[in-house]
């Protein structure tokens, strides 16, 4: 289907975008003798409430509850964030919002958020991907998984297969804490495949005394294409901390590459001194005793832990991905680390010398943890992995969450995985890698609506006529035609879609409701710099995207390469609460988590829209309805 509306200026008056989100509601004080009362009987509820708790194991989620039922406040204190006291990054909300009224959810809500074409576990929490592989013609992914709650904790490995990517089967837990050196968390690792075929799975474990070790295992039976069973190794750990390294800040390692001597790497992140971010490297020659090589891979002062690092090759010019043990002319390295400080990833592009085993950045000025993200928006602890099937480099991340535990515990889950990512060097900008959704996602597609060279005027808003709108995948392209004189403005993403300046923001309203109370905002922002040249910022405003006072909401984004010769030019996945978004053909990437309240079910409505001041935005857009991808247990009763 092609349409070809536009509006400009001189069309009726247009529905204005809101400048600013609903009010939030906030506790308002009794007065007198009823606040004394109030706080009297408050208090005797909280006794209760504290003497009740300590008798009771952690909650489980409510999946009864009614849609009517009032929702309870969160508590009044801040504790120390889930997960810190045991040796890893947070794994609760960064605030608990002790300041507003938590919402009032209904299942019917809880359940719309569900993802359809994203993978996440039937139920309960998930974190980190672990051990990306394909084997025999299935691909596998491990995860961060409690199999008892929807909150962090009782870490083990869940297990999924798929033989595109996008259609997941659950099968039963790879590993679980069940050993000395690893029952308190069988945390993140990576798989290996060697030569022969063997498969090598390194992790770290959290041992009785909530030590980080690195522990070996592998699969039990290699003819078997699911890979069910995994075997420890008898003499785990095969790495503890080195001397002089916190015991609870040596975590994750990497895929293993080969050197040029003939013997194993890997690499592991650590930190030196409470704020150097390091990467110590380990040599080794049958995965089952190592030795710690002098010096580190790479540090950076000031950017403090280092945890899930990743170090793979990318070819300067070609369209495939290479083997981790690629090296020579022709190649750089992508070192990435998850900072624990500021739960961003970081990664900078830059040079191996696989005789020193040290790492260099192109541009020291973007070096790990003070250039560029992997993703800018919601989104951590990213792990990649080599697929031989289809000579790609892959790239997984994790999405978490921004509401509260409670909320998590009502709907039963928490946590996504985002839509495996293809990776590639851009070699037209020359500093960055390129990451775009696997093509198999395209089996999803079903129909499709075009439209062409809409024109959007200044302050105008434009609602595509798409029908459903909470599965979509949407290419748009946009050229701008000044209408009016510009000058050097200092602007970038963190006014929001509100903040109005010459040349943008433009771009889409994903996930809105028909009158515009509800809305996420994906769009860009062009810049006339003091230099005399204009640099593009890409954001994703969620400060709007929902009612809800207890969702923790912000202004995601990046300045963007644009090219004279190229359009500002948008990939966007929306996917019921997620949306993945993609600027320049993935040279940036925005992942963000929303909870709408309104822009729900059929609700849900996308539109255009220019907020600049003295630009017409010449849209033009291809968007296909996305199927859902069906994840469930794998039918062991059927061959």
């Amino acid at each position: 289907m092609d349409t070809n509306p536009s509006h400009t200026s001189s069309d009726p008056p247009y529905t204005p975008l809101p400048d600013n989100p609903s009010p939030a509601r906030i506790r308002r004080p009794f007065n007198g003798f009823a606040a004394i009362l109030a706080s009297l009987i408050f208090l005797l509820s909280l006794v209760a409430l504290i003497i009740n708790q300590s008798q009771e194991s952690l909650p489980e989620q409510n999946q009864n509850r009614s849609p009517s039922t009032p929702r309870p406040t969160e508590s009044f204190s801040k504790p120390e964030p889930r997960g810190v006291a045991q040796g890893v990054s947070p794994k609760s909300n960064p605030s608990f919002f002790s300041d507003k009224v938590s919402y009032n959810w209904t299942n019917a809500m809880f359940s719309w958020q569900r993802t359809a074409y994203h993978f996440q576990p039937e139920k309960n929490w998930m974190n980190d991907p672990d051990g990306p592989l394909f084997h025999k013609g299935w691909y596998h992914l491990f995860y961060q998984y409690n199999p008892d709650s929807a909150v962090w904790g009782n870490i083990t490995w869940g297990h999924a297969v798929s033989t595109d990517l996008i259609h997941w089967l659950y099968l039963p837990f790879a590993m679980v804490p069940d050993h000395w050196y690893d029952i308190n968390g069988v945390w993140t690792g990576s798989a290996t495949l060697l030569p022969d075929g063997q498969i090598m799975m390194l992790y770290t474990g959290s041992t009785n005394e909530s030590v980080q070790v690195q522990n070996l295992a592998y699969p039990a039976n290699l003819s078997d294409p699911l890979l069910i069973d995994w075997v420890k190794y008898p003499n785990n750990p095969v790495i503890t901390p080195p001397n002089g390294t916190e015991t609870d800040e040596f975590r994750d390692p990497t895929t293993a590459w080969m050197g040029p001597d003939g013997t194993w790497r890997i690499t592991i992140g650590s930190r030196h001194n409470k704020s150097v971010g390091i990467s110590l490297v380990y040599q080794t020659s049958n995965f089952t005793t190592y030795e710690l090589l002098e010096g580190v891979l790479h540090a950076v002062p000031g950017t403090g832990m280092w945890e899930c690092v990743d170090f793979y090759p990318v070819a300067i010019n070609g369209s495939t991905g290479l083997d981790t043990s690629a090296h020579g002319a022709g190649i750089k390295h992508v070192l990435k680390a998850s900072l624990d400080d500021t739960k961003r990833d970081h990664y900078a592009i830059g040079v191996y010398d696989p005789v020193t085993d040290k790492w260099t950045p192109d541009n020291p000025k973007e070096d790990v943890g003070i250039g560029l993200q992997v993703d800018y928006g919601r989104y951590y602890a990213s792990k990649t992995f080599y697929d031989q099937n289809t000579q790609r480099r892959i790239l997984w991340g994790w999405i978490n969450e921004t509401d509260t535990e409670t909320d998590d515990l009502d709907k039963g889950w928490a946590s996504v995985q985002t839509i495996p990512r293809k990776v590639l060097y851009d070699n037209k900008t020359g500093t960055n890698i390129l990451q775009w959704p696997v093509e198999e996602i395209e089996s999803l597609r079903l129909r499709s609506t075009a439209f062409t060279e809409i024109v959007v005027g200044p302050g105008s808003v434009v609602p595509l006529d798409i029908g459903q709108a909470t599965q979509l995948d949407i290419f748009a392209e946009f050229e701008i035609e000044i209408i009016s004189e510009t000058k050097h403005e200092k602007y970038g993403c963190s006014g929001g879609a509100v903040d109005r300046s010459a040349l943008g923001p433009f771009g889409l309203l994903v996930v809105a409701d028909q009158t515009l109370s509800e809305l996420t905002p994906i769009f860009f922002r062009p810049v006339n710099t003091t230099e005399g040249i204009v640099e593009t910022y890409f954001c994703a405003d969620e400060t709007r995207s929902s009612k809800a006072s207890d969702v923790y909401k912000q202004v995601y984004g990046s300045t963007v390469p644009v090219f004279t010769d190229e359009k500002f030019q948008m990939r966007v996945l929306v996917d019921h609460s997620i949306v993945e978004s993609f600027a320049q053909g993935g040279r940036r990437v925005i992942t963000s988590r929303i909870y709408p309240t309104k822009a729900i079910y059929g609700d849900a409505r996308l539109f255009l829209f220019n907020n600049a001041t003295g630009v017409n935005v010449k849209a033009t857009l291809k968007i296909w309805e996305l199927n859902s991808a069906f994840i469930h247990p794998f039918l062991f009763d059927q061959n």
